[in-house]
């Protein structure tokens, strides 16, 4: 990984997020667009003005989730110190997560279309709302002309994406690949369908507390939007141009729980091969694991299943966080986001705080993070990512 890219609640860019983040700084806030409904906050990406930030008529043919993800891929190919105007645009290649697509758009464009008629639907509602728009707008606007599209695997598609994208430099397919995930889908419907399901925190009184992974008062997760991209290379091209490495994606597996649409399988037995799996893939032991970034939703079911197998696999020894407290569950990007956080884990030797870790659940026996950061060396860290239908997909970076 030779760049990185982060678009989040906590900031926009990596300079900005990070430090917030490490500190565990909680963002649920109040949602003017969510007011009235049973759950009215969510985690939202602070002063983001896509007309300040990107080209005006990328504005204009892009929704909220492409934006995003736009502004977190250019952060990462700048990063990477490559220039899509002179690269072989031919071997660049563009995997991104996504699951909802342009929903808040498509439920504008639906309440236009009810109480003004036909003619005030824009003619390039089905670009903005589909789930490939994200991939293509990136490849539109970086000259990207490998292999591009998009990929969905519920909460998991983030990092499905990078696992892909790792897939295709093993390939000799493409020498450049811009990944990651993007997801906005903050609508009224989407929320409530959410909150209907109960997989949201109700902690209207105190939004700022309400997402808090693994504490024995967990209710559920808030919402959230945010994109992650990294540029993928292989170590060898890396190296030949001097390009300034941050880590890699040295194993990936993902497994299905073949369970439930929704529902964990109780026995967390994929999730467990997909741990043992991917630590295989990247020849490192169990020994070597010093930190994982979990999938930790704060909801009931995730926490117990999650920390039970990494109990069984890892022991109590790494150092496990979840950034979904500070940052909540922005579903399809959650996974490159917190991949991300993983990366900067492993290059600077820090650990972020769970946020609203208060009083860990005595069912879960693990080495948590809380209240604060914790600085250790991290020669080899784990991300989690788990998706409605029983997608589990594993990451394991290394310095």
């Amino acid at each position: 990984m030779t760049g990185l890219g982060m678009v989040s609640p906590a900031g926009i860019g990596v300079a900005a997020s990070w430090p917030r983040i490490v500190r565990g700084e909680p963002t649920a806030t109040p949602d003017p667009a969510l007011a009235g409904l049973p759950v009215d906050f969510s985690c939202r990406v602070p002063d983001f003005d896509p007309t300040e930030l990107l080209n005006p008529r990328t504005v204009w043919r892009q929704s909220r989730c492409t934006q995003l993800a736009l502004l977190a891929a250019g952060e990462a190919i700048a990063d990477a110190g490559l220039d899509h105007r002179t690269w072989d645009a031919t071997r660049v290649g563009v995997v991104i997560g996504n699951c909802l697509g342009g929903t808040a758009t498509f439920e504008q464009q639906h309440g236009a279309l009810h109480e003004q008629g036909t003619d005030a639907v824009t003619p390039l509602l089905i670009p903005l709302i589909g789930q490939s728009s994200p991939s293509g707008g990136i490849a539109i606007e970086f000259n990207a002309k490998g292999p591009s599209w998009s990929v969905g695997a519920a909460c998991a598609s983030g990092s499905l994406a990078l696992g892909s994208a790792r897939e295709l430099l093993r390939q000799g397919l493409c020498d450049v690949v811009i990944a990651g995930g993007t997801e906005s889908a903050l609508s009224p419907t989407i929320v409530t369908g959410f909150a209907r399901m109960g997989a949201l925190s109700t902690r209207r009184s105190d939004p700022g507390a309400a997402s808090r992974p693994f504490d024995v008062d967990r209710d559920g997760f808030v919402s959230a939007e945010g994109a992650g991209v990294v540029v993928l290379e292989r170590a060898e091209d890396a190296v030949a141009r001097r390009a300034h490495v941050h880590a890699r994606i040295s194993g990936y597996a993902m497994t299905t729980d073949s369970y439930h649409i929704s529902a964990p399988r109780p026995d967390g037995a994929e999730v467990e091969r997909a741990v043992r799996e991917a630590l295989a893939d990247a020849g490192v032991g169990v020994s070597d694991v010093d930190h994982v970034n979990a999938h930790g939703t704060s909801t009931k079911l995730n926490d117990l299943n999650e920390s039970a197998v990494l109990r069984r696999v890892l022991g109590d020894r790494p150092a496990v966080t979840s950034v979904k407290g500070a940052l909540g569950h922005s579903l399809a990007a959650a996974g490159a986001i917190e991949t991300v956080c993983t990366v900067l884990s492993v290059e600077h030797g820090v650990v972020p705080a769970t946020a609203n870790l208060d009083s860990q659940d005595p069912e879960i026996d693990l080495d948590l993070v809380a209240k604060v950061p914790r600085e250790i060396p991290v020669r080899a860290a784990i991300n989690n990512s788990f998706g409605f239908g029983g997608a589990n997909t594993v990451v394991v970076v290394t310095g």
